[in-house]
């Protein structure tokens, strides 16, 4: 029973984000009667002992237009209150993944 429940949380679709020090993972996976829901997991290497420290959301569909509308919303008033540069990283593999930065003044989501 236990392979089945694991197979009924396969993530459907799975998207990697590198930002400097943090990772994102944007994950779908499905319930068990079959509706996805999305996971964003932040993780970042703690510096005392080096060990990844994940803090995790979990967002359900019929939540996504009201998170989206208080995400774009939070966002836009920092972009009007505050200059905002966003960091564009790059990650060259011949350098073991060391990120190279690259600034870029676009703002879009």
């Amino acid at each position: 029973m236990g392979e089945f429940e694991n197979k009924e949380r396969e993530e459907v679709f799975s998207k990697k984000v590198r930002a400097g020090k943090r990772t994102y993972f944007f994950d779908v996976k499905a319930t068990r009667s079959g509706d996805y829901y999305l996971t964003l997991t932040e993780s970042k290497k703690r510096l005392d002992d080096g060990v990844f420290v994940k803090h995790k959301i979990f967002l359900y569909k019929e939540d996504f237009e009201k998170f989206t509308e208080g995400l774009t919303e939070t966002v836009e008033y920092i972009k009007n209150h505050q200059e905002v540069v966003e960091k564009r990283y790059e990650y060259s593999e011949n350098q073991e993944g060391a990120p190279t930065r690259i600034q870029n003044d676009d703002f879009s989501f």
